[in-house]
């Protein structure tokens, strides 16, 4: 990470670049005790006349963001809000690119804070979540 004095608006946050693991997915089903099977049945999507690989789970797709400005701000605790719209479906096997860049950088009485626009994007394909995140940059004290 840049040392906080550097971060300004127009700052982009290094992306974090993944492929969609099926296996992962199929965790995170049972994990969060899903019962839709788009997120784990073939037959169910044919019958949807959807694409036949499973469409990942939204709590995956929000961790990829997330995990993205953790990296860059140095921990999860530097994460103070975070809010996204969910635009379209990412499908197990898809390589997914987090990104962002920082909108406006204030003081707060916790410290410097940056509000940061950021995406989550399916490589050759569209946008599936986007929004912005608030992230400590260096505590006051």
């Amino acid at each position: 990470m840049s040392t906080a004095a550097d971060v300004g608006p127009g700052t982009t946050i290094p992306s974090l670049e993944l492929v969609v693991d099926p296996e992962k997915m199929k965790v995170m089903t049972a994990l969060l005790a899903d019962p839709n099977p788009i997120h784990f049945d073939t037959r169910a999507l044919a019958a949807l006349g959807m694409d036949e690989r499973p469409v990942n789970q939204g709590p995956l797709n929000m961790g990829y963001l997330q995990t993205m400005l953790a990296r860059w701000a140095g921990g999860r605790d530097r994460l103070l809000s975070f809010r996204v719209r969910f635009q379209g479906n990412v499908l197990a096997g898809d390589r997914v690119r987090a990104q962002g860049q920082v909108a406006e950088v204030r003081e707060t009485e916790r410290g410097r804070v940056a509000t940061c626009e950021i995406s989550l994007e399916v490589v050759g394909g569209a946008v599936a979540l986007s929004g912005t995140a608030d992230v400590l940059l260096e505590e006051t004290g």
